[in-house]
């Protein structure tokens, strides 16, 4: 089965770039260093300094192997060549729901890069999903595992 590709702004590529630089040039010699130390403690059968410092290397070890995975997919999106008007990837929307009155501004951005307390939901997520290749003035219903939510679009940029 082929990869996913995984659809990146620059400044989502450069990040996870910076991440993985820092995993293998940093990390990685900090937790080696970590059991080096450790073994000298003795019997590593006993040792939770050791066991910890190796469950610490498995998981940035993976971390590694999964950030190296996304790089490798990556698709970069320049959002230029987007139309302003249209939903898509790294649109900014103002949202009013029309049950409750609430206004929300969402950015629109690829699974890897969401980040909820930063506004940022992904284009998987139902409310990304649903307001894709919408413009201000539509109505969107969205089903979320809680029920039904109605917004009406009220801005869209870029």
């Amino acid at each position: 089965m082929a990869d996913k590709e995984v659809i990146l702004s620059a400044e989502g590529l450069r990040k996870l770039e910076e991440k993985l630089e820092y995993l293998k040039k940093v990390k990685r010699h900090e937790v080696a260093e970590r059991i080096r130390k450790a073994r000298q403690f003795g019997d590593i059968n006993e040792n939770s300094e050791y066991e910890d410092a190796k469950n610490e290397q498995s998981f940035i070890e993976g971390e590694i192997l999964h950030l190296e995975k996304i790089l490798r997919n990556a698709k970069l999106v320049d959002d230029v060549t987007l139309d302003p008007e249209i939903i898509g990837l790294w649109s900014r929307v103002r949202l009013e729901d029309l049950d409750t009155g609430e206004k929300v501004e969402y950015t629109i951005v690829g699974s890897t890069e969401s980040d909820p307390g930063e506004h940022k939901i992904s284009d998987e997520s139902p409310v990304g999903r649903a307001i894709l290749g919408h413009r201000a003035g539509d109505e969107v219903v969205v089903h979320v595992p809680a029920g039904t939510l109605r917004y009406r679009i009220l801005e869209v940029s870029r």
